[in-house]
C-alpha cells in the first residue's frame, strides 16, 4: 500500500534532526521535511497555508482558534521552549534596574501577540505586577493582518525602514523584547543591556515555583487533512516522540561529542535534576501548568475573543491514555 505523501515545515532542531534526514520515518507517511527558519514558516502556513503540516506560534495558533479560525489543529508536540526573561534589553541611560521601572517606559517588540511577547507580558504582570497597559509599546510588522490588537494599551508601530534594535541602541526605545541577541549586545556595546543580568538563576526559580516552562510553537495540521485522515496525527506526534528520545542518547555520546560543549552531558544532567528525565516534554498534562499559563494570558491580554479550554486547541485522539498505552507497550 502506497504512503500518503505529506509536506512538513520545520525548523532544524536537534530533536527532530532525526525526522528530516529520515533515521525516523512516520508509519504511512512519505515525509518531505522542508527545514525553514520559524518565521518564514508562520507567514507562509498563515497567510498561503503552503504545508500539510508546520510548526506554528503557539499564541496566533490560540488566537485564530478563539476566533473560529479552525484551518489548523495542534499536536502536542512543541518543537520551540525558551524562558524569556533574558529577552528584555535595556537602553542604560533609562535608569532602569527592575522590571517595575518599566513602567511608563517605551518598550519594543517585533510583533505584539508573538509568543515571546505573551510570555514576558505574563510574567511581568503576575509576578512583578507590571501591567501591559503601564508600558508604552512600540512594534512592529505583523507577521498577520486580522488580529485585533487590545483598544486600552498604548501602541505605535514602526515606520519602514526603522529597526528596534538601532532605536534601542540610540535611545529612542527604553527597553526591547527580542527573540535574538542585539548585535549591539553580543558586541559589548556598553549602552545595551539585559534586565535580567543573572536571567539563567531567575528563569531557574521561576521553573522550579510556577512548573512553567515556555512554550513558544507548536505543531499544527490541516484540520481537513486531520478529519479526513485522523491517523496522520498519532503517526507523527510517535515520530516526534521517537526522533526527541534519539537525540537525547546522542547527547550522552561521550566518544565523540555532537555538540560544541565541552561539558555537554553534565548541563543534561542538570537540566535532568530541574525538569526530570523527559527535559522536552511533548504532551497536555506534563505542560499542564505552562498551557494553562498561557491560554490565561492570552485571553488578559486582550488578544483572544474568548477563554480557551487547553484540550480546545489539540487533537482529540492524543491524550493521556494514549500516552499511558504506548509507554506500557513501549511503543512511545
Amino acid at each position: 500500500m502506497a504512503k500518503l505523501k505529506l509536506t512538513l515545515a520545520c525548523g532544524n532542531y536537534d530533536r527532530t534532526r532525526a525526522l528530516m534526514d529520515g533515521t525516523v520515518q512516520p508509519e504511512g507517511i512519505d515525509l518531505n521535511y522542508l527545514p525553514i527558519g520559524p518565521g518564514e514558516i508562520f507567514w507562509r502556513m498563515l497567510n498561503n497555508e503552503e504545508f500539510d503540516a508546520s510548526e506554528m506560534s503557539l499564541s496566533t495558533y490560540t488566537i485564530l482558534r478563539s476566533q473560529e479560525d479552525q484551518r489548523f489543529i495542534a499536536l502536542p508536540v512543541f518543537p520551540s521552549r525558551v524562558f524569556r526573561h533574558s529577552s528584555i534589553y535595556i537602553h542604560s541611560a533609562t535608569g532602569i534596574q527592575k522590571p517595575q521601572d518599566l513602567k511608563g517606559k517605551r518598550v519594543g517588540v517585533g510583533d505584539y501577540e508573538m509568543t515571546a511577547a505573551v510570555w514576558v507580558r505574563g510574567f511581568l504582570q503576575h509576578e512583578y505586577q507590571v501591567s501591559p497597559d503601564e508600558l508604552r509599546w512600540v512594534v512592529g510588522a505583523p507577521v498577520r493582518s486580522g488580529i485585533n490588537l487590545p483598544d486600552q494599551v498604548p501602541i505605535e508601530r514602526i515606520s519602514p525602514g526603522q529597526s528596534l534594535e538601532k532605536m534601542l541602541e540610540a535611545g529612542e526605545i527604553d527597553a526591547l523584547i527580542s527573540v535574538v541577541i542585539p548585535q549591539s549586545f553580543r558586541a559589548k556595546n556598553s549602552r545595551v543591556k539585559r534586565l535580567f543580568p543573572n536571567y539563567r538563576e531567575v528563569e531557574t526559580e521561576y521553573y522550579r515555583r510556577t512548573r512553567i516552562f515556555p512554550i513558544m510553537h507548536t505543531f499544527v495540521l490541516k484540520t481537513d487533512l486531520f478529519q479526513n485522515e485522523p491517523w496522520i496525527a498519532i503517526s507523527l506526534y510517535k515520530a516526534f516522540v521517537q526522533a526527541k528520545e534519539l537525540n537525547y542518547r546522542r547527547l550522552y555520546d561521550s566518544n565523540a561529542l555532537v555538540v560544541s560543549l565541552p561539558w555537554i552531558v553534565d548541563e543534561i544532567e542538570a537540566s535532568r535534576r530541574i525538569f526530570g528525565e523527559d527535559i522536552w516534554d511533548y504532551s497536555i498534562e506534563g505542560s499542564r501548568p505552562t498551557l494553562d499559563a498561557l491560554v490565561q494570558y492570552v485571553d488578559e491580554q486582550g488578544l483572544a475573543r474568548r477563554r480557551m479550554m487547553v484540550e480546545e486547541l489539540f487533537v482529540p485522539n492524543i491524550r493521556a491514555e494514549l500516552l499511558h498505552y504506548l509507554r506500557a507497550t513501549g511503543e512511545d
